[in-house]
């Protein structure tokens, strides 16, 4: 009997560490200073490489804010979104999922407009996203407990007025 629960422990333990998040946490600390000053430092895996490059081409009108930064400070923030852009980590579901949504021919610089993350939320009613304690789509902490850990679940959401959510 001991033998059996302790390989029970020990599968249990195995699987847990090799559990992926929904996309890669964020490892660069110019990344987080910079484009977490101003707002939750999205994961480059929410995106593909053509979306942060059209993103960061538009840097001086980011979403109605100019978001300007020298030039070595663009090169690094650059070089680390396409180097884990969704379609490099296709082995995380998330990566996959929005990648997989997109058409060939279209860009998305705003994570809340692509095709899967749109889906995903096509059930809320629209007042429970616009309310001021959650903005819009955009603003992923306000309703995803876990967001800071990469982890996006449906069993992690708690929308503000609302409760958890049960799909």
């Amino acid at each position: 009997m001991r033998t059996l629960i302790l390989l029970i422990f020990i599968n249990l333990s195995l699987f847990s560490a090799s559990a992926k998040k929904d996309v890669p946490l964020v490892t660069n600390e110019v990344y987080t200073n910079e484009c977490g000053s101003c707002h939750f430092a999205y994961f480059p895996g929410l995106l593909p490489e053509n979306s942060w490059e059209k993103l960061m081409a538009e840097l001086e009108n980011h979403f109605g804010d100019d978001a300007t930064v020298d030039e070595q400070t663009f090169q690094t923030l650059t070089k680390f979104l396409n180097e884990n852009s969704a379609e490099k980590n296709m082995n995380y579901k998330r990566s996959k999922k929005i990648v997989q949504s997109i058409p060939k021919d279209e860009v998305y610089i705003a994570i809340s407009k692509t095709p899967y993350i749109h889906k995903k939320h096509k059930k809320i009613k629209k007042h429970l996203i616009t309310q001021k304690e959650v903005k819009g789509l955009f603003n992923c902490t306000a309703c995803h407990q876990n967001a800071k850990k990469a982890i996006f679940n449906d069993d992690d959401v708690d929308i503000p007025n609302y409760g958890k959510w049960e799909d």
